[in-house]
């Protein structure tokens, strides 16, 4: 399993792909096939029975997993897409921005 530098929450950028420039936070991330779902990235529509939760069923739009390769973390200081550094600081390991040395 890879270790993926992804988590949870992030704001992310799209780097490659028909959605190249979105930006979304991930919703979900998936390890096991090196991949993330980010909000708003990689929309597929998807027939659904009728259940008590949703009685018409029908067709619905939602997120698919896209592999997360594709996508950069956005800094929040610079506000850039970029490649993740590691270090340490008092918390312990933290996260780094290449382009300005910010942490995550």
């Amino acid at each position: 399993m890879p270790k993926m530098n992804i988590r949870k929450g992030d704001l992310v950028e799209v780097i490659s792909g028909k959605d190249k420039g979105k930006q979304g936070n991930v919703m979900r991330v998936i390890p096991e096939t090196n991949k993330v779902v980010v909000e708003g990235v990689a929309i597929v529509k998807k027939a659904t029975r009728p259940t008590q939760a949703n009685q018409a069923g029908g067709i619905v739009s939602q997120e698919a997993a896209v592999d997360a390769s594709t996508v950069a973390l956005v800094c929040p200081k610079c506000g850039k897409a970029t490649r993740v550094g590691h270090g340490t600081s008092a918390d312990g390991k933290v996260r780094i921005c290449k382009k300005c040395g910010a942490e995550f």
